[in-house]
């Protein structure tokens, strides 16, 4: 790990724009649970069932998505960023990073302090709820109190299904979003994959593409990827011990 590590700083050293990729492995570390967590609220619910189609045209699904929001919602609410967001945010500031393009919906990031334009949410957000009919937005955390008072399909005021601004299963990303994460993955000089399977697409198809246009890729996860024979360095082990690390040895 030593000289992998090493080999990562002299990277991100010499590197003038850096993008960072991060999944849900990076917030997993904050208490955000993923499909794969042990124990976790996806024990409870079957994510197969959240798909798109089925949200919108079944009602009792949808109930049951709701209840499932009800109490997923205070845990990334109340979720603090990890040592892996604010090594990120570090990087920032030092003038190294362009942007993070992320697959997570926490905004975890924003909240370690990097800009909200520096964020490419490529499945959306959290904290916001849209109605799927006019578009009007709403506060997350005002929809939770229609929910805990009893609303069990919460509607929009012109009758408009409702949904968190997220991006489910069968549900298209925003165009907006994903065009702009694949302008700046061709035009960085580094592209840093954290807690990523790299298996889900087309958001795992940025990794190639940078690598194309000329950058180089670090990877940091802890299990192995599809993508991992692309990859110039692999610092296997948690993002939060290993990004402070790394950005501290990258100052000198």
């Amino acid at each position: 790990m030593e000289r992998e590590i090493e080999r990562a700083a002299e990277l991100v050293r010499k590197a003038r724009r850096i993008v960072a990729f991060t999944g849900a492995g990076i917030s997993t570390e904050s208490g955000i649970p993923d499909f794969r967590s042990p124990g976790g609220i996806w024990t409870r619910y079957d994510p197969d069932e959240f798909v798109f189609h089925r949200i919108i045209s079944e009602p009792e699904i949808r109930r049951k998505y709701w209840i499932f929001q009800r109490e997923f919602w205070p845990v990334v609410r109340d979720a603090e960023p990890n040592p892996a967001h604010l090594a990120l945010a570090e990087l920032w500031r030092m003038g190294k990073l362009d942007c993070i393009i992320t697959q997570n919906v926490d905004r975890l990031h924003q909240k370690a302090g990097v800009p909200d334009d520096k964020v490419i949410e490529l499945h959306g957000t959290a904290w916001k709820v849209l109605c799927l009919s006019c578009g009007r937005e709403y506060e997350r955390e005002e929809i939770q109190q229609r929910l805990l008072s009893g609303e069990e399909d919460p509607r929009c005021s012109c009758g408009g299904i409702l949904k968190p601004a997220t991006i489910s299963f069968g549900q298209a990303l925003p165009q907006k979003a994903l065009w702009e994460a694949e302008e700046r993955s061709r035009a960085c000089d580094l592209f840093m994959v954290i807690g990523s399977s790299l298996v889900v697409y087309p958001a795992a198809a940025l990794p190639p593409l940078a690598k194309r246009c000329g950058a180089s890729l670090i990877f940091i996860n802890m299990a192995p990827t599809p993508q991992d024979d692309i990859a110039d360095v692999i610092l296997r082990g948690k993002a939060g011990e290993i990004l402070p690390e790394l950005v501290e040895r990258a100052r000198s």
